[in-house]
């Protein structure tokens, strides 16, 4: 008998403000749940002082903290990881340090990693092969807006290495949780409410 596949729940979009000279005013990351047959796990974990919503979301899905087996954040930055410590069962993993994830890593069945770097260059997406294939691609694709008009994200470490990790994604994605920003259907170029 095949194993189900995951299923992936938006706990929270993204959000990124500037100032009229582009100047981040604020940022806070999308958080992402996926349930497999083995494990619950959080990619990024947004803001600290977010906890609220996100144990809000889970209580909706009928999870809490305690449950959840594995955080993935898709770099290090403290807008990916600010709630880490909200997941105390959980084994937090990223793209650098000892253990790190690597690319076609698979930590749970139909869950698996791409490294995508160019924004940082420990960058990884989370690849979920849900109803479909779902990327959650934290700042490699900050905004829909990087994806529509094909630019790289405004902070980055290396242009070239941010526009081959977008075309890698795009190429492999039905839809995008971009890190920054509502998700949305690649080839539609419409944004969506939920992961289903």
């Amino acid at each position: 008998m095949a194993a189900a596949r995951p299923r992936a729940f938006l706990l929270k979009p993204g959000h990124l403000e500037r100032d009229e000279a582009g100047n981040i005013l604020d940022a806070r990351s999308s958080v992402t749940l996926i349930l497999t047959q083995s494990r619950n796990i959080v990619v990024d974990t947004a803001t600290e002082g977010e906890e609220e919503l996100i144990v809000g979301e889970l209580a909706a899905l009928g999870l809490s903290p305690e449950e959840v087996d594995l955080v993935i954040n898709t770099h290090d930055h403290p807008d990916h990881s600010g709630n880490n410590g909200l997941f105390p069962r959980a084994r937090i993993l990223s793209g650098e340090g000892v253990g790190r994830l690597k690319e076609g890593d698979h930590v749970a069945s139909g869950v698996w990693i791409m490294e995508t770097p160019g924004h940082s260059l420990d960058s990884i997406s989370v690849v979920c092969e849900s109803s479909r294939r779902t990327v959650m691609a934290g700042d490699a694709i900050p905004l829909m807006g990087n994806y529509l008009r094909w630019v790289p994200p405004r902070l980055h470490v290396d242009r070239e290495l941010a526009m081959r990790s977008m075309a890698r994604i795009v190429e492999v994605a039905d839809l995008v949780v971009p890190g920054h920003d509502s998700p949305f259907l690649v080839r539609e170029r419409v944004r969506v409410t939920d992961l289903g």
